[in-house]
């Protein structure tokens, strides 16, 4: 919501100036600026981000050496103690334990489900910069949530309209109010001319306009001389019976916002504006309270606002009045507590803890820095996609495992075979040409395991 400044306040920059103009002195330029700072934390949370270690990274380093070893006391024992022609068998025996052992089955399980599980993501409007922040996912017990523009809106609209008092017109005060609104660039009053634009009310010109910033509008419609704004602004003005708080015993609630009409000196009308709450807000949250995850809600707005959707959405921790570095602060105080923290936001303010979280998801809706600093972007900003992605990681890992079962079971398997263990019993002896098959025949299972991932139902 906009903040109103007056003479030697501070500004931000990167902040938008809805109305008016104004002379400002930059006395933090370059590197000494909030975005800068920003911008630093962001990149020292990167740098310190370790990085992934995969299993099947782990089980190369001995893996490799290791078959080379099998091979040669293969070459060792057959020339030894093996039947004639000792060394044909000794080499063939070998060579066949070196191409059933190839690696191409391991090195294939764990890329080939990442790479099928990014593009199932990406179908369904879920985009994984990095394998680390989908594998992580998976593990994650805290949700670390902004307020505005991720469980909300980002912006307000119109809750409830009313006449206030004696007034006879429904439609008047709205249409009036409208007109002189669609002058203002306030989200307040945005929303308010598309209140009206969605009830079909014809906008009528308007003279004498004039803003008071923190107060609200006021100009001649048709002859009527109209106020749109706070209580105060239209006490100010001198309007008479300047109740509409009162009308029908709506009280302003925590979070909303009253705007009153006036017309010709009386008020005739009432606004409650609400940053409504996405529709998949309380389902999403709900889901992941029910699987265990601790939920805590961190937001730049008032205390009372942050309060109000807290308690509509059940969240029980919050903090109010959070500045970035606070963000990423309290980011890694959960992370020293032995928490797996994901965070998600959409603002500028939310980038540090993006960047500072075990996963950082973004809403493709929001600013290009909070996008870049995190390792998921939900396209839509529906957070629904958080369910989704955390559902395709455990999946994902799933996957990988089996995969990396698979390949080991058959490296176990074939390398005993292909050195003749079979040869004292049967007489079985394992050719290099069906080795090499064989191998083939790992490598293709673990691709088409992998490829299973396609038919998950996110």
């Amino acid at each position: 919501m906009p903040v109103e400044k007056s003479y030697g306040d501070q500004l931000i920059g990167d902040t938008l100036n809805t109305s008016g103009s104004f002379v400002m002195r930059g006395e933090r330029v370059g590197s000494e600026t909030t975005l800068a700072q920003i911008v630093r934390l962001v990149s020292k949370a990167q740098r310190s981000r370790a990085p992934m270690q995969r299993l099947a990274d782990k089980v190369a380093a001995i893996f490799v050496p290791a078959v080379v070893a099998a091979a040669i006391l293969t070459f060792i024992a057959w020339s030894l103690i093996g039947p004639q022609p000792r060394l044909a068998h000794a080499l063939v025996n070998a060579v066949a334990v070196l191409i059933i052992a190839c690696p191409c089955a391991l090195g294939l399980a764990t890329p080939m489900s990442i790479t099928v599980a990014v593009g199932k993501g990406a179908r369904v409007g879920i985009l994984i910069r990095n394998a680390e922040a989908l594998e992580k996912l998976a593990a994650i017990d805290t949700l670390v949530v902004d307020k505005t523009g991720t469980l909300t809106e980002g912006k307000p609209s119109v809750d409830t309209y009313e006449i206030v008092g004696s007034y006879s017109s429904f439609d008047e005060p709205l249409r009036l109010a409208a007109s002189v609104e669609q002058n203002s660039e306030h989200p307040l009053a945005r929303a308010i001319v598309q209140f009206a634009a969605e009830r079909r009310q014809s906008l009528q010109p308007v003279e004498n306009f004039r803003a008071t910033p923190g107060g609200g509008v006021e100009g001649t419609v048709s002859g009527k001389h109209v106020l749109v704004g706070t209580l105060h602004f239209l006490q100010s003005r001198g309007a008479a019976r300047a109740d509409c708080d009162l009308s029908k015993g709506h009280p302003e609630a925590p979070g909303t916002t009253l705007v009153c009409v006036s017309v010709n000196g009386v008020t005739a009308a009432a606004f409650w504006l609400n940053d409504k709450l996405k529709k998949d807000s309380a389902e999403m949250l709900r889901s992941l309270q029910q699987e265990g995850v601790r939920l805590v809600m961190l937001s730049g707005d008032r205390e009372e606002a942050a309060r109000s959707i807290a308690q509509q959405l059940g969240i029980r921790e919050f903090r109010a009045g959070a500045r970035p570095q606070d963000k990423a602060a309290y980011v890694s105080e959960l992370q020293k507590q032995g928490r797996s923290v994901v965070m998600a936001g959409d603002g500028i303010n939310d980038a540090p803890a993006l960047a500072a979280a075990d996963v950082g998801i973004a809403m493709g809706t929001g600013t290009d820095v909070a996008i870049e600093s995190a390792g998921i972007t939900l396209l839509k900003g529906d957070l629904r996609g958080i369910l989704r992605a955390r559902k395709l990681s455990r999946a994902t890992i799933r996957n990988i495992k089996q995969n990396l079962l698979f390949a080991f079971l058959y490296n176990a398997l074939g390398i005993p075979i292909a050195a003749g263990v079979l040869y004292p019993f049967f007489g079985w002896l394992l050719s290099p040409m069906i080795a090499s098959a064989a191998m083939s025949f790992s490598s293709v299972s673990v691709i088409a395991n992998a490829l299973r991932l396609r038919s998950l139902k996110l």
